[in-house]
């Protein structure tokens, strides 16, 4: 169990419990008023269950911050929070955590509520650049924009940074594509071997990519450029679309496998929606993921057409997962 405390104004205490009671599955553990601050003491405490036995293997649970594009960081990571996830993969566009908008000041103040709320960062996702453009300047550009997520991702001590593979041109052969794809990873890799970060190829859905769309060919690039920090990302709704088998390509990943992101659909197109709204097994998922004892985040990535009610999006897959992790 995880306590985290901290204290507010009178106004800012009311907020929060208010919004606290608004989520009856919050599991608060202590919840104690002192009114120090209006003439008499004043704290405010709660916190989650862990609700996994003892002796399991622990799978926490995380939301990526593009749910909130529409708010700031801070807001969007007080309201993951509040749903009562256990870390933010933070996303790396406007209006969060573009490029070299973050200043000294700005990761301080990040450091400081993640601390206050309990949160940790399972991951950074870096703005979609063009890594396989035959472009010279193009990729270039993509390049230095990983290699600048990198260094940011590494200020705010986010561990993982996922890499969608890009799409080759309609004029280019894919082949072309996938070579400039695996030397603007091997550059990227180099890299990010001076900082304390791993990079996770993500697989992409059929429309996204044509390099990359199973966990097998994110391995062969792996394989062909020869960097030990490589590892993949397990995305369900793309794994769905390329009709992967689950259990044969998590264990087949073993220790490659980095990181999972949790979306759904009816395997025509990634609709990005909340997970068990789709076809995708999710029993099978955390069956595997326990049996091989993965221990590593699980981050839902709701899309678009949830951005608009954000809260209850978010409290609804939290419920689903909590769901999941304890059958």
């Amino acid at each position: 169990m995880s306590i985290t405390e901290f204290s507010h104004s009178k106004e800012a205490f009311t907020e929060t419990l208010s919004r606290i009671l608004l989520i009856p599955e919050y599991r608060i553990i202590k919840l104690h008023l002192q009114l120090e601050q209006w003439g008499e003491p004043c704290d405010l405490s709660y916190g989650k269950c862990n609700l996994q036995k003892a002796g399991e293997i622990l799978m926490r649970t995380s939301l990526s911050s593009f749910l909130y594009l529409n708010y700031s960081l801070n807001e969007a990571i007080q309201h993951i929070a509040m749903a009562g996830f256990d870390a933010v993969d933070i996303w790396g566009g406007r209006p969060h955590a573009y490029r070299n908008d973050l200043h000294e000041h700005d990761i301080r103040s990040l450091h400081n509520q993640l601390d206050d709320f309990g949160l940790e960062i399972a991951s950074f996702i870096p703005a979609q650049c063009d890594l396989c453009s035959p472009h010279t300047a193009i990729r270039m550009d993509g390049i230095r924009d990983i290699q600048t997520s990198i260094e940011l991702a590494a200020r705010l001590e986010a561990s993982i940074i996922s890499i969608l593979p890009g799409h080759s041109l309609h004029h280019q052969c894919p082949d072309e594509g996938w070579d400039l794809l695996a030397d603007s990873l091997a550059r990227i890799g180099e890299f990010a071997g001076h900082y304390d970060v791993l990079l996770a190829i993500e697989p992409a859905d059929k429309y996204a990519s044509d390099l990359i769309n199973t966990t097998v060919q994110a391995m062969d690039m792996i394989d062909q450029i020869g960097c030990d920090n490589f590892g993949v990302v397990f995305d369900t709704g793309h794994a769905l679309i390329a009709g992967e088998d689950t259990d044969t390509a998590i264990r087949a990943l073993g220790d490659r496998l980095f990181h999972i992101h949790l979306s759904d659909n009816h395997r025509e197109r990634d609709e990005r929606l909340i997970p068990g709204k789709g076809r995708f097994d999710f029993q099978t998922l955390i069956a595997t993921l326990k049996s091989t004892q993965f221990e590593g985040f699980l981050t839902a990535e709701p899309g678009w057409q949830y951005t608009l009610d954000p809260d209850s999006a978010a409290i609804e897959t939290r419920e689903f997962l909590e769901f999941i992790l304890q059958e």
